[in-house]
């Protein structure tokens, strides 16, 4: 496994797990079976947490879109450098960081994480285009 697909395989494993929490939250503040149902119950919302989380999911599910296309793009090219790999890694860490500040609720921290990952998709597309 090249080290830009470790950091793919990461970055899929930890977006397709933050539904985890926020779902055992709902259980805790819906009861068991209404999360089953169809409709939500009426005035019943979730932890500020647990919807902060949720909003955080969106997001690392709209990166990994773009993301991860990348990363197989570069592989499809046979282009693995420093920078990819450094990239890769990069993206991973803040996908992480943008989660757990979001989940608490740091605002600007969150803006900071998000910003350096695009930062390091960025850096993927100019390696894709041979401008690194």
């Amino acid at each position: 496994m090249s080290a830009e697909f470790f950091w793919l395989t990461l970055t899929v494993a930890m977006t397709g797990l933050i539904w985890v929490p926020y779902m055992l939250d709902r259980f805790a503040v819906r009861g068991i079976m209404p999360p089953f149902g169809n409709r939500p119950r009426e005035g019943v919302r979730q932890s500020e947490w647990a919807e902060r989380m949720m909003a955080a999911h969106v997001n690392a599910v709209e990166n990994l879109a773009v993301f991860a296309p990348l990363v197989l793009m570069l592989a499809a090219m046979g282009i693995s450098t420093g920078a990819t790999v450094g990239a890769c890694a990069v993206f991973f860490w803040a996908r992480l960081v943008h989660l757990a500040v979001y989940i608490v609720g740091i605002p600007f921290v969150r803006t900071a994480a998000f910003v350096v990952g695009f930062g390091a998709q960025a850096v993927l597309v100019f390696a894709l285009f041979g401008w690194m």
